[in-house]
């Protein structure tokens, strides 16, 4: 695998996200997490309204990290073979063999995934944890890299199975879009009018080996022991918090700190600030908390427990976080 020190990552990444925002207007924070989320190795669900550009953001993420994109459009009468593949009897040679499903890319839309019952949702849960689908009792090897993006629709329930929380927690990242403002929604009106098509052809920027280098790269990232244990405090705090039945679990620490790893060097940095733990923590935290159920009529959520959170565990100071900071690694 090639090599690439972390200038060469930040630089593509910007790249990456100036061809992405091409098709995606407006939106460059939030798909600068969602590549956080993919260079840290991880998931990402996406949980918005229809029409905000989850699945424009998915195809065009797939098109400039150059990967195989394949979409499954999960349905309540999905089967897990749909997603994973099977055995299929070959007349010719009188054997079966093993036709590879949609898992089986670079970059897998799993669309609407909480439309599909829990048996193929437990399919998924193998693949994304363990990069692996078994089939039959065999057991097949995912590709290198590996990604889920699914999208999530937070307002309609009839008909729909909700994740488990174990499924939850293999996500590393939920990420909202939002509505665009009246001029970036101009904008989309415009570029459109503008191609003269539907489509928005995106150039690669990177391809699947370069991704795997900048992943291996983040590594290098410099973690001073205060932002680290400041991940610890934010969240062994949700398990606490008087609103909370359920914290995240020290996945979610991990999963702080892997973010904002990533997010570090997006942002041209070789070092984490205790502000990228911040920027990356209602993403990588609220979908993580069970607020108590008697509390469904107030505004308790994870989101608003994350937040509260953030303006109450004690931030790491200037000089702790950079005493080991930028000097370390030059």
């Amino acid at each position: 695998m090639t090599e690439m020190n972390l200038a060469r990552v930040s630089e593509l990444s910007s790249a990456v996200l100036d061809e992405v925002d091409r098709a995606v207007v407006g939106k460059r924070e939030s798909l600068r997490l969602v590549l956080s989320g993919i260079l840290a190795g991880g998931h990402v669900l996406l949980e918005d309204f229809p029409g905000l550009g989850k699945t424009l953001a998915a195809r065009s993420f797939a098109q400039t990290l150059g990967l195989d994109f394949r979409r499954a459009q999960f349905t309540p009468d999905l089967l897990p073979g749909d997603i994973t593949g099977s055995f299929v009897y070959d007349q010719r040679t009188s054997e079966f063999e093993f036709r590879a499903g949609p898992l089986f890319a670079g970059l897998l839309l799993a669309d609407e995934i909480n439309r599909t019952p829990p048996k193929t949702q437990a399919a998924l849960l193998e693949a994304m944890q363990e990069k692996q689908v078994t089939v039959e009792g065999r057991t097949f090897q995912l590709p290198r890299p590996f990604h889920v993006l699914a999208t999530a629709n937070p307002v309609e329930y009839e008909g729909t199975y909700p994740l488990p929380e174990a499924q939850l927690d293999r996500f590393l990242m939920r990420i909202s879009f939002g509505y665009p403002t009246p001029e970036q929604e101009w904008e989309i009106l415009t570029n459109r009018m503008a191609r003269r098509r539907e489509e928005q052809e995106l150039q690669p920027v990177v391809d699947a080996e370069q991704l795997l280098a900048m992943q291996a790269a983040i590594e290098a990232t410099v973690v001073d022991e205060s932002v680290g244990r400041y991940c610890v405090a934010l969240a062994a705090a949700s398990r606490t918090h008087a609103d909370v039945l359920m914290g995240a679990s020290p996945r979610g620490a991990l999963g702080l700190l892997l973010c904002s790893r990533a997010y570090a060097v997006v942002d041209g940095r070789d070092y984490v600030t205790p502000e990228d733990v911040k920027a990356v923590a209602v993403p990588v935290l609220a979908h993580r908390i069970t607020v108590k159920p008697e509390l469904w009529m107030s505004n308790a959520s994870g989101h608003s427990i994350v937040e509260s959170l953030l303006r109450t565990v004690a931030t790491p100071s200037a000089r702790e976080h950079l005493a080991t900071g930028p000097s370390a690694s030059a």
